[in-house]
């Protein structure tokens, strides 16, 4: 279910001031989500080969060859970590690099704006809480 422009302008707000109170922790979270993305490309290549192993362990089972069969299941076996693995940065970005972030003395002009936008929040909950009753 996509989000609605409200729900998209909240949470940009709040990366927004995820950036500006911690850009430390921000920028390790942006490399660890980029990073932790799987590649299509790997996860064909290890369902082909998954599939490929599951043909030679059929084979090796209908022909009574133990040797075949274990050799299909390691095929199998080393399809389903190749379709795992993980991508090692984020596509067109080259490793090492990525957005500078911010640095703490910016921050120090959030911190009220952080105070308002949450007691704005507050008040938009409390509003709606009071409005379904």
């Amino acid at each position: 279910m996509p989000l609605s422009e409200h729900e998209q302008q909240l949470l940009a707000q709040l990366e927004k001031q995820l950036h500006e109170e911690d850009p430390r922790f921000a920028s390790t979270m942006h490399k660890e989500a980029a990073r932790g993305r799987g590649s299509m490309r790997n996860l064909v290549l290890g369902v082909v080969i998954a599939v490929v192993g599951l043909g030679v362990l059929l084979t090796g089972v209908s022909t009574h060859l133990i040797v075949v069969g274990v050799l299909g299941f390691v095929l199998m076996a080393a399809g389903a970590y190749v379709a795992t693995l993980r991508s090692k940065a984020a596509p067109g970005e080259v490793p090492g690099t990525g957005r500078t972030p911010r640095s703490p003395r910016d921050s120090s002009s959030g911190s009220g704006k952080s105070s308002t936008f949450l007691q704005n929040l507050e008040e938009k909950w409390d509003r709606r809480n009071q409005g379904g009753r």
